[in-house]
């Protein structure tokens, strides 16, 4: 079945800013665990005395705060992403292709409500 509407109406707008707002808290809620992980050190005041098991460790912790860094950006990028389809859903543009100017799927919508490409336009299938 082909969708012929050129806009999502009012209620499904609704659903979708709700289904938003709920990933944007999540998201912020691990966004703030990541950035927790940066601010505490792991030292308890035990510094080991053995100077190659401290090296093992220290880079051991980089790689972690690295990780955690990318982890971090890409999470911020999610939920400027997740902002971006709020104000499109004020907007009344929510849902749609930024290719094709048709409307995305809403089972595509609700597995990734900041799409702005649908399946078609995504695969290069425009």
């Amino acid at each position: 079945m082909t969708d012929e509407r050129t806009r999502y109406g009012d209620d499904e707008l609704q659903e979708f800013k709700r289904l938003i707002l709920s990933k944007i808290e999540k998201a912020e809620k691990d966004l703030s665990i990541l950035r927790e992980s940066f601010s505490n050190d792991s030292n308890n005041g035990t510094d080991d005395t053995s100077p190659t098991f401290k090296a093992f460790e220290e880079g051991s912790d980089t790689m972690n705060k690295e990780a955690n860094a990318q982890l971090a950006i890409r999470q911020e990028k999610f939920i400027r992403d997740l902002k971006n389809a709020l104000i499109r859903i004020e907007n009344k543009t929510y849902g749609i292709c930024r290719v094709t100017g048709k409307l995305i799927r809403k089972e595509r919508l609700m597995m990734v409500p900041h799409a702005t490409l649908s399946i078609e336009a995504k695969s290069g299938k425009v």
